[in-house]
């Protein structure tokens, strides 16, 4: 199985530089990318003289990671600032009051902005949006992935991606890259344990800065991974920057369709089409009878998106190596399994239906 960020970083913790610390604890380790057994870093240094000197330290560091399990090949790169010396490296800030602006929040390489949404927590949307994006990569798009999701960003962990973005100026952000995925999240801005504290202006100012500041590039689509409800993000996206869409993603039972109402009544209230419905958790089949089984109700979804005349994208099952996956950094869209061709199906739905 492959490794865990987070085992990476624990190894990489457990080498120490020879004037002290680690290249974790003096923040120095960028772009941490796991793609199934490979896994590539940078490393940071303080100025160019000092990266002159590191090398034994990055052979060191790729050494280590190549001796864990599930590990089968390792490209460390060091880096440095080039006028480290003369001035310090600026320092890169999330939040904050959003910036006036005129025009459109859009980036402008980005062809399309998919909205993925729900409305309520719970019923897999950050799961969905990780591996359509990723089955998307794998149908040749450029695909770019917005954590949107600010209290609670769970995509560095289940894109298997960790590390500071860097930025050159104290403006520009440079985005990080795993499984084919342009990636930006605030997760990658504070520490896992950390909760944001923030209010709605500074959620704003974030939201606009990770749309706006972003390098994303000549992307054929940006996912948005949005939060649950239909709250401050959710009207910014759909007001100001230009969204092809959005997808809703819901359980079938009763109270997870009342949720997934309120956000379909949100998108039609915002001028946002919906381009379909995805169905999550919709049934479990059993591994020893190979029964199947309606946890959650059955059909809901399905007659939700018959009712509104909207495409049922897909029906997604309760699978623990979904779960296993997304908690391991590896989506399971990035595989060969039943998942995996149930997401490519709905990737290829998507490009048929000219969505992505």
């Amino acid at each position: 199985m492959a490794p865990t960020y987070d085992e990476i970083r624990d190894a990489l913790a457990r080498l120490q530089l020879p004037d002290g610390g680690t290249l974790v604890s003096r923040d120095m380790l960028r772009a941490l990318m796991v793609d199934g057994s490979r896994v590539s870093f940078v490393i940071e240094a303080p100025n160019p003289q000092i990266a002159a000197q590191m090398e034994p330290l990055r052979r060191a560091a790729e050494a280590t990671v190549l001796a864990l399990p599930g590990v089968e090949s390792v490209s460390a790169a060091l880096t440095a600032h080039a006028d480290a010396v003369a001035k310090p490296a600026p320092t890169l800030k999330l939040g904050g009051h959003p910036k006036p602006q005129q025009g459109p929040m859009k980036p402008s390489g980005v062809k399309r902005i998919l909205a993925i949404g729900s409305g309520k927590g719970g019923v897999g949307k950050s799961t969905v949006s990780a591996n359509l994006a990723v089955a998307l990569t794998r149908q040749g798009r450029k695909v770019g992935l917005l954590d949107a999701d600010i209290y609670g960003p769970s995509q560095p962990r289940m894109m298997g991606a960790s590390g500071r973005p860097a930025s050159p100026d104290g403006k520009i952000i440079e985005p990080l890259h795993a499984h084919g995925v342009t990636l930006m999240s605030i997760g990658f801005m504070v520490d896992e344990a950390k909760a944001v504290v923030w209010r709605g202006p500074m959620l704003m100012g974030a939201l606009q800065q990770m749309l706006g500041q972003v390098n994303w590039g000549e992307l054929d689509v940006l996912i948005v991974d949005l939060p649950p409800g239909t709250g401050d993000v959710q009207l910014t996206l759909c007001t100001k920057a230009e969204l092809s869409g959005a997808i809703v993603v819901s359980t079938p039972q009763d109270v997870a369709l009342l949720d997934a109402r309120k956000a379909l009544d949100m998108f039609n209230t915002l001028k946002t089409p919906v381009l379909g419905l995805i169905e999550n958790m919709s049934f479990f089949t059993c591994p020893d009878c190979g029964g199947e089984h309606h946890i959650f109700g059955h059909g809901g979804v399905a007659a939700e998106a018959e009712r509104l005349g909207v495409p049922l994208l897909g029906a997604l099952p309760i699978d623990l190596d979904t779960r296993l996956a997304g908690d391991s950094g590896t989506p399971i869209a990035a595989g060969d399994s039943a998942m995996a061709q149930a997401y490519a199906q709905m990737a290829e739905g998507l490009i048929r239906g000219g969505m992505a």
